[in-house]
């Protein structure tokens, strides 16, 4: 099996060498995907990743969430955790962590029932992840485990198979443009 180094290493040139306008195209059949799904439209909650690097965006996502009345959460890293905080504008965002949009001067969310938007750098199709080596994703979700989580990827970041270890959190949904993967029994 291809190793975790090798995956980030071809997934990220296939990231570079993808046109912008295909990445902002799939990146909107994503987020309506998730704007479709019971699980984001019962929940008031939507916890999410700022894009970076050619993600799949979610600045349409995070929009159309204030625009339904729900509230929304970014990442922060502080040390080797993740702290979510509440943001009601992109004004309200800094460079943080490898300059990656961060909130500042917001309030600590406390919701424990969020939609939550996880970023990978690849997945197989038993929604296993191989994110980007620091951990911050398994190691909030590990204490944070009544979060919906929805992973999303372009599809060229889904493999047959991706290395993976016993603690790792696996998503219960994977949202590709052209696919869904769920939870087998997670409606």
């Amino acid at each position: 099996m291809e190793t975790k180094q090798s995956i980030r290493k071809r997934v990220f040139e296939y990231r570079r060498q993808a046109a912008p306008a295909q990445l902002i195209s799939d990146s909107r059949t994503i987020c309506e995907k998730i704007l479709k799904m019971p699980e984001y439209q019962n929940s008031g909650w939507l916890y999410t990743y700022m894009d970076f690097n050619r993600e799949v965006c979610t600045r349409e996502l995070i929009e159309a969430a204030w625009d339904d009345g729900k509230r929304v959460a970014v990442p922060k890293v502080e040390g080797r955790d993740m702290t979510f905080y509440e943001i009601t504008s992109f004004d309200q965002l800094r460079p943080g962590y490898f300059q990656i949009p961060e909130p500042e001067g917001c309030s600590v969310s406390q919701a424990e029932d969020a939609v939550m938007i996880v970023p990978g750098v690849a997945f197989d199709t038993m929604r296993h992840r191989v994110g980007y080596g620091q951990g911050f994703y398994d190691r909030y979700l590990s204490t944070h485990r009544l979060h919906k989580t929805v992973a999303v990827a372009f599809d060229f970041q889904v493999m047959e198979k991706v290395p993976w270890e016993d603690l790792d959190v696996l998503p219960q949904i994977l949202i590709t443009q052209t696919r869904i993967y769920r939870q087998e029994g997670f409606q």
